[in-house]
């Protein structure tokens, strides 16, 4: 099972690829897509889609996990990110595949089983969890790898179907 995680936003967009096999976890690939903030959003929306195709296509994801947009106090943020996790939705349903929208706090219970652990705890789970260190990955790119490992873990629980 490929899962790709997305951590959305429009100057940074966060995203990481694992696989789990046989209960093993694996990291693939994470990083962060950013778009240049002199540009339109239009424009920083549509290189964000482009990136996001592009790596649905070469990663061949069978799920994935886009974080639900959480309460924010700066509403033009609230904005951009909306938008932006609309963008990875797009893309993702473009692509004909299963889409889980977990909160922070079910990505947090996932991942270290509380789902009010701090981004420290967070981060710490993930690298025990990869067996990798993340020293100098940024900080969405460290969340959207613990969206993908929740997103893994909720499809390998889902039953599946049996013919015969």
């Amino acid at each position: 099972m490929i899962a790709l995680g997305i951590d959305p936003g429009t100057a940074r967009c966060g995203f990481g690829v694992v696989a789990l096999d046989g209960g093993a976890l694996r990291l693939i690939d994470a990083g962060s897509i950013r778009t240049p903030t002199e540009e339109t959003d239009a424009n920083r929306l549509h290189q964000l889609h482009g990136a996001l195709r592009q790596l649905l296509a070469e990663h061949r994801p069978e799920r994935v996990g886009v974080e639900r947009l959480f309460f924010q106090r700066n509403v033009q943020t609230a904005m951009a990110v909306g938008q932006a996790r609309g963008v990875a939705l797009l893309a993702a349903a473009e692509a004909g595949l299963p889409i889980d929208e977990p909160t922070p706090n079910e990505v947090k219970q996932a991942v270290c089983g509380n789902g009010s652990a701090d981004k420290q705890q967070v981060a710490a789970m993930v690298e025990r969890l990869l067996g990798v260190s993340l020293a100098g990955v940024p900080d969405d790119a460290t969340d959207a790898l613990a969206i993908a490992i929740g997103c893994a873990y909720r499809a390998a629980a889902q039953p599946t179907a049996v013919i015969g």
